[in-house]
């Protein structure tokens, strides 16, 4: 486990095989990543719920102050009205239960058709869930038009102490490298404007970035600053690192640390272990991992 932070960094993945070649990287596996990080986006549970074995391993392997952000499968969250999705929740939520306070909080992504009309639709969801940490991430465009409906969705959030996840992918747009990985990462991410919003003790950013990090750096930087502030609040943020293919993720959230250093000195140094400590077998790395890498959401 890395040694103790005021804020949660972590990567889209705890197990990408691509990591196990070039730059600094967590390892091949999710034990070699909770050495580094101590947070991960749950991507693997939006595509499949994982078999009940895979958690108890998970659970295994997780130290007690990891968190695991499961995103709500997508048949829950996209597929047909949240109310008719309710009993889906709890036996999911029954499916991760071996992993306990580590799923913190609970993702909620929601689909860019899902507008304004059915905001009563996403209150009752989330009563369904009360108690428990929550984070929701709307596309909707009428949610970023700082109009009534996105302070009604605000004040919804708010009201329920559900965080609104701040996504930024301003560095992935302005990349215009010829790369196969990055025309794929813009083709599936959403170009909306950034909400820096903090609704509760943890505010949530994920920030989606190019294959130069250098490039990245200008759009990381007010993220150092804001991530600095709500630290110095009292605030405990949770900061996720994405690029195209994920390859560099790794290294962008150990670089993000280092400039968050250097606006506050106290914090801790992060090392990634050493290539010892990695998988390096194929065939042992895959969708069952926890948080298994998507360039899709």
């Amino acid at each position: 486990m890395p040694p103790p932070l005021p804020y949660r960094l972590g990567c889209p993945s705890g197990n990408t095989p691509a990591w196990r070649g070039g730059g600094p990287r967590p390892g091949g596996s999710l034990g070699g990543y909770v050495r580094t990080f101590n947070a991960v986006e749950g991507n693997t549970t939006f595509h499949a719920r994982p078999a009940a074995a895979t958690v108890l391993r998970w659970a295994e392997t997780m130290p007690a102050e990891f968190r695991f952000c499961a995103k709500l499968p997508r048949d829950i969250s996209h597929e047909g009205d949240l109310r008719g999705r309710l009993q889906a929740t709890t036996d999911f939520l029954e499916l991760l239960a071996p992993l306990g306070p580590r799923v913190a909080p609970l993702w909620l992504q929601l689909p860019a058709r899902f507008g304004p009309e059915r905001l009563d639709e996403l209150g009752t969801w989330l009563e369904h869930v009360a108690g428990r940490d929550v984070a929701v991430e709307v596309r909707h465009p009428a949610f970023f038009a700082r109009g009534g409906e996105e302070r009604a969705l605000n004040r919804l959030l708010h009201a329920l102490g559900v965080e609104r996840i701040c996504l930024d992918s301003r560095a992935l747009f302005a990349c215009a490298a010829d790369d196969p990985a990055v025309r794929h990462a813009q083709s599936k991410k959403p170009r909306l404007p950034v909400r820096a919003a903090a609704f509760s003790n943890s505010p949530q950013v994920r920030f989606i970035g190019g294959p130069d990090l250098e490039a990245n750096q200008p759009w990381l930087l007010p993220w150092v600053e804001r991530v600095a502030g709500w630290i110095e609040r009292g605030l405990a943020p949770y900061v996720f690192l994405h690029t195209p293919d994920n390859h560099l993720a790794a290294e962008q959230a150990l670089r993000f640390h280092a400039l968050l250093r250097g606006r506050l000195p106290g914090l801790p140094e992060l090392h990634a272990p050493q290539p010892a400590l990695f998988w390096t077998t194929a065939g042992r790395a895959g969708s069952t991992a926890a948080g298994s890498d998507s360039s899709t959401r």
